[in-house]
């Protein structure tokens, strides 16, 4: 390599971006010292917030988290080969209260210091060259330099090796949504796709006309703000109910017909402090269990081969914290519920007998199956009795997941987010629809809790009406609308001229907008059946359709099959996208070092990674 400086091009300069080029700086002195490095970033978006997370967004908008459980630093319980570096959470940084949701304008202020954070620990041996455009393919042979075409630009980047950190991606429609599209437009209809609700135009929904939203998700909570408070709205308190709020109309506002395959929304955030024992993690499902499924040298079926594990580990936890925590709700002793436990078979009848004569409230016993269909069976005789059922069950949620007599639901969210670091060293596993990560987001990635109040006070005002669970929109082409009905009210019919599909684009690289992922597919990289780049679990090198492992190009984040369970990591608790960050670090480091000097190549050995 004498003549050039070492190069490395990162697609990506958002918040997954930002987090290697921290692990980058942290890892370089041991690794590559003082030699000269060009460090390339490539985003049309600000560096930091990246897209997503724009400083110019609306404040109404909130983070997901808590501002005491966001950080960009690595800490103590980092299983990591290169050097911790801590640094502060977002809360920290902004003197503010940690149980508060930031802004997403805050959350952007945050990253973009993080960001300089991270440029500023390099050395003055690497220069960071700022690219802000799209990147558009990747080519190179397997063992040369590689060469990353931008949007304008008539020459390529030419890097030693390429690290794709791409973020949430739009999407190509399907061609179920293509139909959808080619109907509104035949019938003057309005209709808006999958894709960031932030960026939708939703100028385009009038004022007090009828909307079906198909997704109760986190995209709808955007859609339900800025298409209320976004339009002048406002909350009071409530004259006689202190727990109730008042919806003020601007009259600018739609009427939102939401449902979804569940119907309800996504839990609410749990409002209040755990103490006291919490359950040892992992039990049933960790290292052990992944090796095992590992070697067992067959392509992986989430519900088949591994979900068993995973709800006795959701389970596990659950029941260890009702007997550390609320014993007088317990009839038998705990070491011996918890010995017949770690005997019995995941869903087996030994396993439901003993939860049945241990636990004999059937609220406090851990039931996957119900959780993920709340309205299983439920049917409503009118529509006004299915607005006043749900108000009752999101009330309840509310109440539930502030009140630490379920302090159960804190136990299994913290087993949720165990799981899902083991489930990173997997790599590919069979899960068709992508139900394991809908039911994770479900149960742990749902609105806060005040968000959940303004829905109530929404549906009181009748901006917000509920259509219920199992929901089917249909186009009628004699009469030129929407109707949605769903297995909630049978036989009733809602009609619109505008459908909202209130969810996330999938982050699949068949169907996605981004014009490198598709290009890097046709190209010759592996994705699975749900559609994720395939990448190599130990340091995401980008994995070929013969499963080879690319020695140049890797990626990180949603889109690759080891994406990490949150969008960002809490503090303390181990942190899987720093792991992941810092194992593609010291991979790239290791490269570019012997790439630069061959001979000593022959003796270093490459980074060990940290075991998961």
């Amino acid at each position: 390599m004498s003549g050039r400086r070492p190069s490395v091009v990162v697609v990506g300069a958002g918040p997954r971006g930002t987090g290697f080029l921290e692990r980058l700086a942290a890892n370089l002195p041991e690794l590559y010292g003082d030699r000269p490095l060009d460090v390339h970033l490539v985003d049309p978006h600000p560096a930091g917030p990246g897209r997503i997370w724009r400083t110019d967004r609306s404040p109404l908008l909130w983070m997901n988290s808590r501002a005491e459980d966001v950080t960009l630093f690595t800490d103590e319980t980092v299983r990591i080969d290169g050097p911790v570096r801590p640094g502060p959470s977002l809360a920290e940084w902004a003197g503010i209260d940690g149980r508060s949701f930031p802004s997403r304008p805050q959350q952007g202020a945050y990253l973009r210091w993080a960001h300089t954070q991270a440029r500023g620990a390099l050395p003055p041996t690497v220069t960071v060259h700022e690219h802000p455009t799209t990147a558009l393919r990747v080519t190179g042979p397997r063992d040369g330099r590689q060469r990353v075409w931008l949007d304008g630009h008539a020459v390529p980047l030419v890097a030693d090796l390429v690290v794709l950190a791409l973020g949430h991606l739009d999407a190509q429609p399907d061609a179920r949504l293509r139909e959808t599209g080619e109907f509104a437009a035949r019938h003057g209809l309005v209709y808006l796709p999958p894709e960031f609700t932030a960026d939708s135009d939703l100028a385009v929904l009038p004022a007090g006309a009828p909307v079906l939203v198909r997704g109760f998700g986190l995209a709808f909570v955007d859609l339900m703000v800025l298409l209320t408070e976004g339009r002048g709205g406002r909350y009071e308190e409530h004259p006689e109910d202190a727990d109730r709020l008042v919806y003020v109309p601007s009259g600018r506002e739609p009427v939102l017909h939401v449902g979804s395959r569940r119907g309800v929304p996504y839990h609410s955030k749990i409002g209040y402090e755990t103490d006291g024992e919490r359950p040892p993690l992992p039990r049933f499902f960790g290292p052990a269990e992944v090796d095992a499924l590992l070697a067992a040298g067959r392509p992986l079926d989430f519900r088949r081969d591994v979900w068993p594990s995973v709800a006795k580990e959701l389970g596990w936890a659950h029941y260890h914290r009702l007997f550390a925590a609320h014993p007088e709700r317990t009839s038998v002793a705990r070491e011996v519920f918890e010995e017949r436990y770690a005997a019995a078979a995941p869903f087996g009848p030994e396993l439901a007998a003993l939860v049945a004569l241990a636990v004999p409230d059937p609220a406090d016993r851990f039931d996957p199956d119900a959780l993920d269909h709340p309205l299983a069976g439920v049917r409503y005789a009118s529509a006004d009795a299915l607005q006043d059922g749900l108000r009752r069950y999101v009330a309840a949620d509310l109440k539930r997941r502030h009140d630490p007599a379920h302090s159960t639901d804190q136990a299994v969210f913290d087993a949720l987010l165990s799981v899902y670091g083991q489930l990173t060293r997997l790599g590919e596993v069979g899960d068709p629809g992508n139900w394991w990560h809908g039911f994770f987001s479900y149960l742990a990635s749902g609105p806060p809790g005040p968000r959940l109040r303004r829905l109530l006070a929404l549906s009181d005002a009748g901006i917000v009406r509920f259509l219920g669970a199992g929901v089917t929109v249909e186009t009628d082409e004699e009469r030129g609308v929407f109707r949605a009905s769903s297995a909630s009210l049978p036989g009733e019919w809602t009609e619109a001229r505008a459908l909202v599909e209130a969810r996330l684009p999938d982050p699949t690289v068949t169907h996605s907008a981004d014009p490198l992922l598709r290009a890097l597919y046709a190209d010759g990289a592996h994705a699975t059946d749900a559609g994720l780049l395939a990448v190599d679990p130990g340091d995401g090198r980008v994995l070929g359709r013969d499963g080879r492992p690319h020695p140049r190009r890797f990626a990180l984040g949603p889109h690759t099959t080891s994406r990490a369970g949150g969008a960002f990591t809490r503090p303390r608790t181990g942190g899987v996208a720093f792991r992941q960050n810092d194992r593609t670090a010291r991979t790239a480091l290791a490269l570019l070092r012997d790439l630069s000097c061959p001979a000593e190549a022959a003796t270093a050995s490459a980074p060990a990674s940290a075991s998961a």
